[in-house]
């Protein structure tokens, strides 16, 4: 048999299994790795999800946490796997738009090393303070800052985390003279606004919701462009501070190179189970918001993103930990 036809052979050979691994898709565990903490924002939103997701398939997802180095070292674990659909990323828009514009140099491109499989939520998010902090609303904490330059400090889960890019785009658009205090990760964050150690901060709705409402944290505002229906007497930080708003994402992605039929089936999967209505009702009232799904509006996300974060951390200034 001549070279030729060896190539043809292997190439049909390759396809009938590429068919055959696509029609039995899954067979196995999925592993989706977070490159997070536990109990971050999109933590909280894909575990349900994901074991919607797993009956739907026929078969268990699971989810680990990967948070070391901001992120980066899961991220890039998910960039170097096996294109073969069982192992995925879970992702907020901090790995694929923020961080890439922070690091000069790290071991995954946002667009070429991942396939993406489908925005999955907005995250609602709220600015939030200690009890005894003097001012009530954004407005407030704008002068309050101006009257006391520099000593007014705010916390975030770390350099270029949302936390961060969410007040550093309110400190751009306000001229309010804020100190950035970067934690290792957002729960310790939170946990030292509580106790008054730090007086503010921006964070997922999803991960301070029940210390708002035990009054261990007074909201200033909801960075959404509308009032969220889970705090309902709470204003927007537009109210107060007209045209500011903020939210983060997360999403599904694959490593570059899989199948698109397995990305399809990925997507009916997730489709599906955010057709359960008692799903979508707990999501609801965690602070999530639904958006188109698929891997289309996911990639004009990343573009979009980039784009933006590129400037925020441009003219901020914005250096890693």
């Amino acid at each position: 048999m001549n070279i030729k036809k060896l190539l043809l052979l292997a190439l049909g050979l390759a396809w009938i299994a590429s068919v055959h691994a696509q029609n039995t898709y899954p067979n196995r565990t999925i592993q989706i790795i977070m490159p997070l903490q536990a109990g971050s924002g999109v933590d909280i939103l894909m575990r349900p999800i994901t074991q919607r997701m797993g009956e739907n398939l026929g078969q268990a997802i699971t989810i680990e946490n990967i948070p070391g180095g901001a992120g980066l070292i899961g991220a890039t674990k998910v960039a170097q796997a096996n294109p073969d659909g069982y192992v995925l990323g879970a992702f907020n828009d901090s790995i694929l738009t923020m961080l890439p514009n922070l690091h000069k140099k790290i071991d995954y491109d946002p667009v070429q090393s991942f396939t993406p499989v489908s925005e999955v939520a907005a995250i609602t998010f709220v600015m939030v303070a200690n009890p005894n902090f003097a001012g009530n609303t954004a407005a407030d904490l704008v002068r309050i800052a101006k009257e006391n330059p520099g000593k007014i400090d705010y916390a975030s889960g770390g350099n270029g985390s949302p936390q961060h890019i969410g007040m550093e785009i309110f400190r751009q658009y306000t001229g309010a003279p804020l100190v950035h205090i970067p934690y290792r990760g957002a729960a310790a964050a939170v946990t030292d606004v509580m106790a008054g150690q730090i007086p503010v901060m921006i964070s997922a709705l999803s991960v301070v919701l029940p210390h708002i409402r035990a009054g261990k944290l007074k909201v200033l505002g909801v960075a959404s462009k509308t009032r969220s229906p889970l705090l309902p007497n709470s204003p927007t930080i537009s109210e107060s501070v007209k045209g500011y708003e903020f939210s983060t994402w997360g999403a599904l992605v694959a490593p570059k190179g899989i199948s698109p039929a397995i990305v399809a089936k990925l997507n009916d999967s997730l489709a599906l189970a955010l057709k359960d209505q008692k799903l979508r009702d707990q999501l609801i009232q965690q602070g999530f918001e639904f958006v188109p799904l698929g891997p289309d509006h996911l990639k004009e996300m990343i573009a979009q993103g980039l784009a933006k974060m590129k400037k925020v951390i441009k003219d901020g200034g914005i250096q890693p930990d």
